[in-house]
């Protein structure tokens, strides 16, 4: 069995890349800022990323921060992994980080191109957003008795289970450059989900949408974020909902 580092593998997605991999028998590193014994600050590298990619095949890098720091956190993995003689490189980008023009999208396009001109062989998996990030987002909107929403955004949630499940296989295959994007199995507007996890959560709020300005808006409301074409993930938000809030009441399609 092969030495797998996972990075940011404490994170929502990193944690469940480690425990399907550690199921199938393979020795597994976790890195991240606080976990030991592979305690790195990635945006910082130095001895202890050395020390931690110190006999690994592959890295599946997980780690990102939407506050930034992405692309130095890539330059110094990739490079410790050359000096490492690491043989496979697995990045998790975002659908549609060529298309919508937000800060966080074109760091993680940059961290696309630093992983397809390293030398390492590599393989990237873009998926659309995860169903807990939905509802993180949502839980914000609907802190005010009114929750505002942006008019004609739709959203294509994803489980991250099964993101993790197309990651770990991966990690165990060849190098495969870009592969084809995982998204949700459902398109659907924002209104209907915010009505879904108001049905789930038992709250009761009025509901708004409207007209925002940016480029980055003009640039979800167009769908550059969606990959209806991929559509192959099973779980939908409000099973989802169902299992997170005990509440969903199943009905499936809407808007």
């Amino acid at each position: 069995m092969t030495t797998i580092l996972v990075t940011g593998g404490t994170g929502t997605l990193g944690r469940l890349v480690t425990e399907r991999l550690r199921a199938d028998g393979h020795e597994v590193r976790v890195l991240s800022r606080r976990s030991r014994p592979y305690a790195v600050d990635l945006r910082e590298g130095g001895g202890a990323l050395d020390a931690a990619l110190d006999g690994v095949d592959t890295v599946v890098h997980c780690a990102t921060s939407p506050r930034g720091g992405d692309e130095r956190a890539a330059t110094n993995l990739i490079a410790a992994a050359l000096r490492a003689g690491v043989r496979h490189l697995v990045y998790i980008s975002i659908v549609g980080v060529d298309r919508v023009p937000l800060g966080y999208y074109r760091s993680k396009l940059t961290v696309e191109r630093l992983v397809e001109a390293s030398g390492l062989g590599w393989t990237v998996l873009r998926a659309t957003q995860f169903h807990d990030l939905a509802v993180r987002l949502l839980d914000a909107l609907a802190k005010p008795p009114v929750m505002v929403l942006p008019a004609g955004v739709s959203d294509q949630p994803v489980e991250v289970a099964e993101v993790a499940d197309r990651l770990a296989g991966l990690a165990v295959g060849e190098p495969a450059g870009r592969v084809p994007d995982l998204a949700g199995p459902e398109v659907r507007t924002l209104e209907s989900l915010a009505r879904a996890y108001l049905r789930a959560t038992g709250r009761r709020r009025a509901v708004v949408s409207v007209p925002l300005a940016g480029k980055a808006y003009r640039g979800f409301r167009a769908g550059g974020h969606l990959a209806p074409a991929r559509a192959v993930g099973k779980r939908t938000f409000e099973e989802y909902l169902a299992v997170r809030f005990g509440r969903g009441d199943g009905d499936g399609r809407r808007g």
